[in-house]
């Protein structure tokens, strides 16, 4: 199989993990030779409820009983769809009370960054130094890292670039600016939270001169930090939210939310302004509403600050110079990239999954579902220490 994997499926890197998988359930993974490890990824930040969560799956079983695909977007009424996203309203701002489906959170930025240039008339896009939202060319135009897109070029005109946390940049917002995008919580760059009211400022800058702001939750959205989306922590509210991941429980989706009146825009001048195949597929939409009522019914966003804190106070090391982020979105910062590397790859082969982040590359992702349980919590850290204890002296 893995012969195979290497020889008809595309590959985005040189060395890919090549774990064999066989089934996974709760928060573990199993390999064709029966080894279990134990998932501290949660398949980047997308399985909030675990590996084949009961309520997700009896949604949708019940729905391909019913159909499945029967229309592009918008066009016939499909109740799974419209439930969905009539719970986000009751969930979100007044201002974020209409939500567009797509297939996957790249997709939902291409749709805002359309969406914010219709409603302000202007072509101006400012993002963020080492900002990730995506690998379309829309989204890459707005990534921050230039090592990676620039064997892509052209891609869109008109973009700037801010750094993260600085208020002196934040003067590069203008009257010319249709939207500034940001990631509440910067992934790709290491899990950096905003601080001294940054984001609050750029609202209040954005307000000014009448640009929006577009909030990236992609990966933070959907309780992983405690709340149902980060940007409730921080006082604001964006013009556009722009998430997926943790949203379809497993199950490929994207959202953007927005006024009515701005979502409006999409129908006329020209008609079909943005349009999918499959975004707010009926079975996906189960899916993703399942997932969603159970986050916020089953009081699992309550327990987040705790295990947080457990996970801090267990991993101490001399090794791991600090730990970033918030809630279940945590990065370990090690003392250099060989540490990183060699702690994911050893981790590995202890049962335990760990990752990579994007651009910094002396960390280590732990994201692991949000039903993890102090146990495991506990049991993952171990290995870590164990892991760390273990390291040859050369990667220091």
């Amino acid at each position: 199989m893995k012969k195979n994997f290497l020889k008809y499926q595309a590959q985005t890197t040189n060395h890919p993990i090549a774990l064999e998988i066989s089934y996974a359930k709760g928060s573990y993974i199993f390999d064709v030779n029966k080894n279990k490890y134990l998932d501290f990824v949660s398949g980047v930040s997308a399985s909030n409820l675990g590996h084949r969560n009961k309520v997700i799956i009896s949604a949708v079983k019940k729905q391909i009983d019913k159909y499945m695909h029967v229309m592009v977007y918008g066009e016939f009424i499909q109740k799974p769809t419209v439930d969905l996203c009539e719970l986000l309203s009751k969930n979100l701002p007044k201002s974020l009370s209409n939500t567009y489906l797509t297939n996957s959170g790249t997709e939902a930025i291409e749709a805002a960054m359309k969406l914010a240039k219709r409603a302000t008339g202007r072509t101006k896009i400012i993002g963020a130094n080492n900002s990730y939202h995506g690998s379309t060319q829309g989204a890459m135009s707005i990534m921050g890292f230039e090592k990676r897109k620039r064997a892509y070029r052209p891609l869109l005109p008109n973009i700037d670039f801010i750094e993260f946390n600085n208020s002196k940049d934040i003067e590069k917002i203008d009257f010319n600016t249709a939207a500034v995008v940001l990631e509440t919580i910067q992934g790709g760059a290491g899990f950096i939270i905003p601080t001294n009211d940054y984001l609050k400022k750029v609202r209040e800058k954005c307000n000014k001169v009448n640009a929006l702001l577009i909030l990236d939750e992609i990966q933070p959205g959907i309780g992983r930090t405690g709340k149902l989306f980060a940007f409730e922590h921080y006082d604001i509210v964006p013009d556009i939210l722009v998430y997926g991941k943790g949203l379809g429980g497993g199950f490929p989706i994207g959202a953007l939310s927005s006024s009515r009146e701005k979502m409006e825009l999409f129908r006329e001048k020209p008609i079909l302004g943005h349009i999918t195949t499959f975004g707010g597929h009926p079975v996906i939409a189960s899916a993703a509403l399942a997932n969603l009522k159970e986050t916020l019914d089953s009081g699992i966003m309550k327990k987040i600050n705790e295990k947080e804190k457990l996970i801090r106070k267990l991993l101490c090391h001399k090794l791991i110079n600090e730990i970033r982020g918030k809630g279940l979105m945590l990065a370990l910062i090690m003392k250099n990239k060989k540490t990183a590397n060699q702690l994911v790859i050893k981790c590995i082969k202890k049962g335990l999954i760990l990752f990579w982040l994007l651009f910094e590359d002396k960390a280590v992702r732990i994201t692991p579902p949000l039903t993890i349980s102090n146990k495991e919590i506990k049991l993952g850290c171990k290995i870590i220490i164990n892991t760390l204890n273990t390291l040859d002296k050369s990667v220091n």
